[in-house]
C-alpha cells in the first residue's frame, strides 16, 4: 500500500492584527501611523517616558534627546518603517488597537476637521474641493501641504497638521489638492488674537541683528552668542517645506536656556527678533512665528526657575 508522500511545510507566519496589517499599507504609501486605544487615545506613555522624564523626542516641541523604541509620545512616536511598526516594543499596543491614527504634517498633508453637519455645510461653501473621507460625526477634507495646527478656528473646525495625529477612517473620495490659503488663514487668524508678552511685538519692527552693545549683563563672548544664534537661524531657514515654526521654538528655547545665568540684559529681545525673521522667511505667519518663539523663551525660563 502506497502512502502519500509528506512535505514538511515551511515556516507559519503569525497572522498580523487587522489595524497593524492597515498601518503597514499606509506605511508603504507615505504615512506615518500610530496605534490608537478605544476612544481615538494614543498609547500611554511608558514608565520611561512619563511626564517627560525622557526629556521627549528630537523632533517634539521640546526637542530632546528620547529615543524610545515604543510608541509613545502620541503624533511623535508615528512612522513608516516596517520594522518599528512590527517590532516586540510595539506589539502590545497593536494587539490592544482600537484604531489607527497617522500624522498628516509628517506626510506633507493638512487634514480640516468638520466635527458636524453644519461645518461640513460651511466646508462644501467655503473650500476648494479635495479628497474627502467621512467620519463618525462628519467628515476629513484631505489638502496636499503641512501647517501649524490649530484646534476651533471655527465651530467645529479643527486644523490637523504638523504635530498632531489624525484618525484613518479610509481611503476617502475625490482628488487631492493643493492646501489653499483660506485653511491657511484660519489658523493665521486665530494666531494674531493670542495674547502677546515678553515685549514681542505682534509686527515686525526694523530687521536689526544683535552685536555685544545690547548686551552689557551676558557673561557669554560675542562670538559664542552670534555662533549660537547663526547656527539656529540656519536650521530654521532650511525648512522650506515645513516644519519651521516648530524648529523656532526650539531655537528659541535652546539659546534662552543658555542665558538664564546672566545678570542681564542680553539683548534677547533682538535675539528672538532674528529667529521670528527667519521662520517668516520661509512662508511661517508672523504671527504664529512669534508666538512659537515666546513659547521658546518661556519655556526655557520655566525650566530654568
Amino acid at each position: 500500500m502506497n502512502h502519500p508522500t509528506v512535505f514538511p511545510r515551511g515556516p507559519v507566519r503569525p497572522v498580523l492584527p487587522a489595524h497593524l496589517r492597515t498601518a503597514l499599507r499606509l506605511a508603504r504609501n507615505g504615512l506615518p501611523v500610530l496605534p490608537l486605544r478605544e476612544g481615538k487615545l494614543p498609547v500611554g506613555n511608558c514608565l520611561a517616558c512619563t511626564g517627560s522624564g525622557c526629556g521627549d523626542r528630537p523632533h517634539m516641541k521640546a526637542a530632546g534627546p528620547c529615543q524610545c523604541p515604543a510608541p509613545c509620545h502620541a503624533w511623535a512616536a508615528a512612522t513608516t518603517d516596517p520594522d518599528i511598526l512590527t517590532s516586540p516594543a510595539w506589539a502590545r499596543a497593536w494587539q490592544q488597537a482600537g484604531a489607527v491614527a497617522y500624522h498628516p504634517g509628517g506626510a506633507g498633508l493638512t487634514v480640516v476637521d468638520l466635527d458636524n453637519a453644519e461645518a461640513v455645510a460651511w466646508a462644501h461653501q467655503a473650500l476648494p474641493q479635495t479628497k474627502i473621507a467621512p467620519t463618525a460625526r462628519g467628515e476629513h477634507w484631505v489638502y496636499r501641504g503641512a501647517m501649524q495646527s490649530a484646534n476651533g478656528v471655527r465651530p467645529g473646525v479643527d486644523i490637523k497638521s504638523l504635530m498632531v495625529y489624525a484618525r484613518w477612517y479610509g481611503p476617502g473620495h475625490g482628488r487631492i489638492t493643493v492646501l489653499p490659503d483660506v485653511v491657511r488663514g484660519l489658523v493665521a487668524k486665530e494666531e494674531s488674537t493670542a495674547p502677546l508678552r515678553r515685549g514681542v511685538d505682534s509686527s515686525s519692527p526694523a530687521r536689526t541683528t544683535w552685536d555685544r552693545s545690547v548686551a552689557t549683563g551676558c557673561r557669554h563672548t560675542e562670538a559664542f552668542v552670534r555662533t549660537g544664534l547663526e547656527r539656529g537661524l540656519a536650521k530654521v531657514k532650511a525648512c522650506t517645506d515645513s516644519g519651521a515654526g516648530s524648529k523656532a521654538y526650539g531655537v528659541a528655547r535652546f539659546v534662552a536656556g543658555q542665558h538664564t545665568a546672566c545678570p542681564g540684559p542680553c539683548g534677547l529681545e533682538i535675539v528672538a527678533q532674528q529667529i521670528v525673521d527667519a521662520a517668516v522667511s520661509v512662508d511661517v505667519p508672523a504671527a504664529y512665528a512669534e508666538r512659537a518663539v515666546r513659547n521658546g523663551f518661556d519655556a526655557a525660563m520655566v525650566r530654568a526657575s
